[in-house]
């Protein structure tokens, strides 16, 4: 398998729109492993994955649904209809005997009131919210900053970082102490990235909301924490470069390989179970590949 965790390239490969499609990436993104062994870390919880029906967000979701959590997620309705239906069924397989069934929620998370809608939706079918994981983003390539028009810019803003703000602000009234919010950032959020500027740019405001959410949390004993992927092989890939940089996707980390969405998922897994991080917030964990940063 091309990229697989022995190292490798990928075929050249394009995806015309955003936010990319997962049945037609080859390799398909590895979303679970043989080596992963759950041991009961979410037993009971309920969680919200935004952007939870590919990529990193699939492979959340399944961790969650093997450590028993009840998962419900998000996913932009029409494009991602068919990634989201595979999730569920993936969910319904692995789901634990007492959480309930899983649910997916189709919203457009940019906009406050889409955000409250999907989470008095899932308050509706669950009685409460104890994981948050902001997962959803978009990115555009450009060479220059004057490419980006004001329009885009506010898309992007929108979705990567507005959406965790909505999101926060609609499900704290439905968590308690002991609940955790995990935030997805990027490594370019540190050594930055010329050609993905406002993605960039939102990945470094989730940093800082993330850091600001935990101080003003710390007090209702709900954590904040954050990941911060590398290069990992995901629907936006495709999606976002060309087919020769897509093929050398990864290639440029200490690894030279790209990491696949079930390398990053145990971090949710650690930050979510108190267990596990009862002690860490405010904090960023990075699953990158080997590459050095100011964490």
């Amino acid at each position: 398998m091309a990229s697989s965790r022995d190292g490798g390239n990928f075929p050249p490969q394009r995806q015309e729109k955003q936010p990319g499609m997962e049945p037609v990436m080859d390799p398909s993104p590895q979303f679970t492993s043989h080596d992963y062994k759950p041991s009961n870390k979410l037993h009971g919880k309920v969680a919200l994955v935004t952007g939870g029906d590919s990529g990193i967000g699939r492979a959340v979701c399944h961790c969650f649904a093997l450590e028993g959590a009840t998962v419900a997620f998000t996913y932009l309705k029409g494009q991602e209809d068919k990634d989201a239906n595979d999730t569920l069924q993936m969910l319904r397989q692995v789901k634990t005997p007492d959480a309930k069934d899983p649910m997916a929620v189709a919203g457009d998370l940019g906009f406050d009131e889409n955000c409250k809608k999907v989470v008095e939706e899932v308050v509706g079918a669950y009685g409460r919210i104890d994981v948050l994981v902001n997962n959803a983003a978009e990115q555009y390539e450009c060479k220059t900053v004057e490419e980006i028009d004001e329009e885009r810019l506010e898309r992007v803003f929108r979705t990567n970082i507005f959406s965790e703000f909505f999101m926060v602000k609609n499900s704290l009234k439905h968590m308690k102490q002991g609940s955790s919010i995990v935030n997805t950032s990027s490594v370019t959020a540190y050594k930055g990235n010329g050609k993905l500027l406002d993605y960039t740019s939102t990945k470094g405001a989730i940093v800082a909301f993330t850091r600001g959410l935990a101080l003003q949390l710390v007090e209702k004993g709900i954590r904040v924490n954050a990941v911060a992927p590398g290069p990992i092989w995901t629907p936006l890939i495709p999606a976002s470069f060309t087919e020769e940089e897509t093929k050398n996707f990864g290639m440029q980390v200490p690894m030279k390989r790209a990491g696949q969405p079930i390398e990053v998922a145990p971090c949710f897994v650690f930050l979510a179970c108190n267990s596990c991080s009862s002690y860490i917030t405010g904090q960023v964990l990075h699953p990158n590949g080997g590459t050095i940063v100011n964490a």
